[in-house]
């Protein structure tokens, strides 16, 4: 029997790995002379270099970088199994975490971002995968594209330097010192916002206030990335502000779709695709794969959906169970999908938070031994 374990992470209590090591032990328990293989996932964001890197046995390198509000850090990237491409975490360097009662959400940007990418690229990498989940910033992304050899100048040819406050005098993009290994690098864009850059629903608009842009700043930050569109489509001859994912990471999509080859894709198929999970669930005659909560908006683009629904695509056969430590809202709605086939909770009991999270690889693998032994009573 060929059993394959594929979670998302349990949000403040397991990553990934942990969860899937805490399944295995627990089926393992119940099916000893089974065959595993895990396959930790993530839709992007948060955990997307771990789960890769971990799936794929690659490995993790460390560089110094600046967060966004360019004091020095140490930020970390990935670099996968076949050497051949690096994934990379917007939040790593450029994240929501950096952000204190100091920051300055006009000025705040994605250079540490384009440190990583530089970095990646002096692994001589022909892929580059970059998570756009937990920014903390609305640069446009212009921050990154310094860091790689762009410059952006004002009316006066003043380099402009800061975040997406200086944007509304952008006069002029200069590429010609653009890093030449971009053009020849393959960047994939993991991300599910659709978001434009500017509007109702642009960058500025929907999730700057989560980054501390006030109702005051955002018509001016629009406008300011309005700005920087148009510079954009004078110069490069590209209208990207319209399009799906301009708006993702506070703009820093634009970036990659003006300046850069990137293809933006779904996260977790992105992840799915980078572990070759289609290969590996071949012959599977188990998928258990789940994250810290169900229910219904799970079908709608949430990772242990997407594993579900490529499973059932390659071998329509297996079986398909998904665990969680709760279940939320309508949950058995995902019965109706027809590719999951069991709903567990492994937290069956109210505890305190700090105890769930304590006992939460503990309570995975007591649930996950309950399936191994209803799945070794039906095998």
């Amino acid at each position: 029997m060929k059993i394959v374990i594929a979670p998302d992470s349990f949000k403040g209590s397991l990553t990934a790995r942990q969860a899937a090591d805490a399944i295995a032990q627990g089926l393992k328990s119940a099916i000893p002379d089974a065959d595993y293989d895990l396959i930790p996932i993530a839709d992007g964001g948060e955990g997307t270099v771990e789960a890769l890197v971990t799936a794929t046995n690659g490995r993790v390198i460390t560089v110094p970088a600046h967060d966004p509000n360019g004091n020095t850090i140490n930020a970390s990237f990935g670099i996968l199994g076949n050497s051949n491409t690096a994934v990379i975490e917007t939040a790593a360097a450029s994240g929501i975490q950096y952000l204190n009662s100091q920051s300055n959400p006009l000025t705040v940007n994605t250079f540490g971002t384009g440190e990583l990418i530089k970095a990646a690229l002096d692994q001589n990498v022909k892929q580059i995968i970059v998570g756009l989940g937990g920014s903390g910033t609305t640069d446009g992304g212009v921050g990154m594209m310094r860091a790689l050899g762009a410059h952006f100048y004002a009316q006066d040819d003043q380099e402009l330097l800061a975040g997406g406050d200086e944007l509304a005098r952008l006069e002029r993009i200069d590429l010609s010192e653009l890093d030449p290994r971009l053009a020849k690098t393959e960047i994939v864009l993991a991300a599910d916002v659709t978001n434009p850059l500017t509007g109702k629903k642009g960058a500025a608009t929907v999730f700057g206030p989560q980054k501390g842009v006030t109702l005051e700043m955002i018509p001016h930050l629009d406008r300011a990335l309005q700005n920087y569109a148009e510079v954009i489509h004078r110069d490069t001859g590209k209208n990207v502000a319209n399009l799906d994912g301009a708006g993702a990471a506070g703009g820093l999509g634009t970036a990659f779709l003006a300046f850069t080859n990137a293809q933006i894709r779904s996260g977790i198929q992105t992840v799915l695709h980078a572990s070759n999970f289609e290969q590996r669930v071949k012959n599977a005659d188990v998928v258990i794969t789940g994250e810290g909560q169900l229910d219904y908006q799970t079908q709608f683009g949430k990772a242990p959906y997407g594993v579900a629904k490529l499973a059932k695509k390659v071998s329509p056969e297996v079986i398909v169970v998904a665990v969680a430590a709760s279940l939320g809202e309508r949950a058995t709605d995902l019965y109706k999908t027809g590719i999951i086939d069991g709903l567990f909770a492994s937290q069956t009991a109210v505890k305190p938070l700090p105890v769930a999270i304590q006992e939460a690889a503990s309570d995975l693998e007591i649930t996950s031994q309950g399936i191994g032994h209803l799945i070794r009573a039906f095998r």
